[in-house]
C-alpha cells in the first residue's frame, strides 16, 4: 500500500478519535478548529477563548465551548435578510396604519 495512503488513512482514523472526545488538548484543539498554535495562544492569553488549565500549564478546552466560539457572529443568509426585511416592512406599514387611523377619530 502506497505510504501517502496509508497516512491519509491514519489522518482520518485521528480526526475521528478527536470527534468522539469531550474534552481537547492544545493540539487536538488546534487540529478541530482548524486554526494555528500562536493564533489559539493569542486566544488564550487575551481571554477571548474558553480554557482550562487544571494543573497550571497544559490548556484543555471542551469541545462544546469551542464548537460555540467557531460559531460566533453567525451571519444571516440573504433568504434570513430579507425575510426580516418584509417582517419589519410590514409592522411599520400597520403601525402608520393604526396611527392614521387615530388621528382621523
Amino acid at each position: 500500500m502506497d505510504n501517502l495512503l496509508i497516512l491519509e488513512r491514519l489522518d482520518r482514523l485521528e480526526k475521528q478519535l478527536i470527534g468522539q472526545k469531550e474534552v481537547l488538548t492544545f493540539d487536538e484543539a488546534c487540529d478541530y478548529a482548524g486554526i494555528s498554535r500562536s493564533y489559539l495562544y493569542k486566544l488564550t492569553s487575551s481571554g477571548r477563548i474558553h480554557h482550562s488549565k487544571p494543573n497550571g500549564k497544559k490548556l484543555f478546552f471542551e469541545k462544546k465551548k469551542l464548537i460555540e466560539w467557531l460559531l460566533q457572529n453567525n451571519q444571516k443568509s440573504k433568504q434570513e435578510l430579507e425575510a426580516e426585511a418584509l417582517v419589519y416592512t410590514m409592522r411599520r406599514k400597520v403601525r402608520q396604519g393604526i396611527l392614521h387611523l387615530k388621528q382621523l377619530s
